[in-house]
């Protein structure tokens, strides 16, 4: 992929969204991160990012997203709520789904990154992994693409570089990258707050854990 001017990353110092960061900094001249608090249980993903970024050479802006959390109920904002680790008999999707979520994160990272004169943005949503959430599909994020340009006259790309990978796939490219052993032991998927490996039984956790051991064990063959 030919290099391109300037790149905002929806960065949450994730596993994805930091893989993503790197292969953004691979792809692009320039990058920032851009991180949301939205009352999330796992607050402390928020001081992970920033310290990634950081560490990245990456600068990092810190938006409140906080409306997010009580416009809908769910188990990452909601401490009431027991988190499901598996999608309910009769349910389209677990309670840890946030209504809105990547809707309101892109369109607020493509204002920010329209003020920055950056037109290309990078999240790490995934369709083959996405836990059930329908704003993690390539249908939404095109559409999504197709409304922002509307809305402000531009033309934002939107780009996907995990939409079609599972999580030892994603494992693979960081490796790739060079960054495998920062994202296993720095960033923050976990649910529950846990940096590195996490608790090991939320959902987010789950997922996580089943892609490293698979993409280890194709890599030790």
């Amino acid at each position: 992929m030919k290099k391109r001017n300037k790149a905002l990353v929806v960065f949450s110092g994730g596993q994805d969204s930091t893989t993503c960061l790197f292969w953004a900094k691979k792809n692009f001249e320039e990058v920032v991160a851009l991180c949301f608090e939205y009352g999330q249980k796992h607050h402390k993903e928020v001081e992970i990012a920033c310290q990634i970024a950081k560490d990245a050479g990456v600068p990092f802006i810190l938006k409140d997203a906080s409306i997010i959390g009580t416009l809908g109920r769910n188990s990452l904002t909601d401490t009431s709520l027991k988190m499901d680790e598996t999608i309910p008999d009769g349910s389209e999707f677990p309670n840890t789904f946030v209504p809105g979520r990547n809707l309101f994160f892109l369109s607020m990272a493509a204002v920010v990154a329209r003020e920055l004169g950056i037109f290309d943005l990078v999240t790490g949503v995934s369709q083959t992994d996405f836990s059930g959430y329908p704003d993690c599909r390539d249908s939404f994020v095109r559409s999504l693409n197709v409304t922002l340009n509307l809305a402000m006259d531009e033309q934002f790309v939107i780009h996907t570089p995990l939409m079609w990978m599972d999580k030892s796939e994603v494992w693979a490219l960081s490796d790739e990258l060079g960054v495998f052993d920062l994202v296993r032991n720095q960033t923050l998927t976990c649910y529950n707050g846990i940096p590195g490996d996490g608790c090991g039984h939320c959902p987010s956790c789950k997922l996580r854990r089943e892609g490293l051991e698979k993409f280890l064990a194709e890599r030790n063959k």
